[in-house]
């Protein structure tokens, strides 16, 4: 926890600049604003940091934990530890978006529970951030620092419950959007229907990218879901979301954030999503499973 920049940049690089000095790999994962200032209060230690700009790796938030499975794949040898600092939440985000934040920084914790050696620390601004979210984050990790002290976090979920199947309320669709029915001889219908209402509102690339993760989806959906399935599409102030529900569900906490294997066949329906769209919503309620994409207009 930390009050405005000055705060941050000051305990931020003392923690940087303690790895630099133990010879440990650092990543971080901010603002263009906060690299700048960081660049600035580490001078020559600096260039001994990987830097990476928020708003590139995760406008969504699914696409973050492969970010740092990437660097700790290339720099974890032999035990080395390493550092990292990651701050997808800022006030800007949607409510949309902060839930799929707070879910992100409570599955950093399933993705690297056996990584001993990675230290990664998540900034939330007290004075920039409502105090719901800044509470949410005490349930989303096992430590907290605030005011320079550090201690266990007595609100912190827990792995088995982090784990479990993400139920979250999702707001329902409008009642006039349209609708499509989702079944093995429906898949050509519902790739036409796609790009029709895509096509009105987005770029063709952007369409194009919107129908092939809405197509991914409904396969899921005829090969996992129970043959049929319900898709919806709505327009919302500067997005373009789509709704696919069907009878399945969706179990792995991690699913659509675990890059596939070379040759692999199968699961890149979520991983697709989540590189083509904007935000991907991913829910397994007791009726079955839903996942939702967003696309901001262009």
């Amino acid at each position: 926890m930390y009050a405005g920049l000055d705060e941050f940049a000051d305990r931020m690089s003392a923690f940087i600049r303690d790895g630099v000095a133990a010879g440990e790999p650092t990543l971080v994962v901010v603002s263009a604003e906060k690299i700048a200032r960081l660049r600035a209060e580490l001078g020559a230690d600096a260039e001994g940091v990987l830097f990476a700009d928020m708003a590139d790796v995760g406008a969504n938030p699914g696409r973050i934990i492969p970010a740092w499975r990437e660097f700790v794949s290339a720099h974890a040898t032999g035990g080395r530890p390493l550092r990292g600092i990651g701050e997808p939440i800022h006030p800007e985000r949607s409510a949309c978006e902060l839930v799929e934040c707070h879910r992100h920084e409570a599955l950093l914790n399933l993705a690297f529970a056996d990584t001993r050696a990675f230290w990664l620390v998540c900034p939330y601004d007290t004075d920039a951030l409502a105090p719901a979210v800044v509470e949410t984050a005490r349930r989303t990790h096992p430590s907290v620092v605030s005011g320079g002290v550090a201690h266990d976090s007595a609100l912190f979920d827990g792995l088995q419950a982090i784990a479990a199947p993400f139920a979250d309320p999702l707001a329902d669709p409008p009642a006039e959007a349209p609708r499509a029915e989702i079944g093995l001889d429906a898949l050509g219908a519902v790739r036409r229907f796609v790009l029709a209402h895509a096509s009105a509102v987005l770029s063709p690339e952007r369409a194009n990218d919107l129908l092939l993760a809405v197509n991914e989806l409904a396969t899921n959906t005829v090969r996992h879901g129970g043959g049929h399935g319900v898709l919806t599409i709505w327009r919302e102030p500067g997005a373009l979301i789509c709704d696919v529900t069907d009878a399945g569900r969706i179990e792995q906490p991690l699913v659509g954030r675990v890059r596939p294997r070379p040759a692999q066949i199968g699961g890149y329906g979520l991983w697709l999503a989540n590189q083509l769209c904007d935000l991907v919503q991913v829910r397994a309620f007791a009726t079955g499973g839903a996942v939702r994409v967003h696309m901001r207009l262009d």
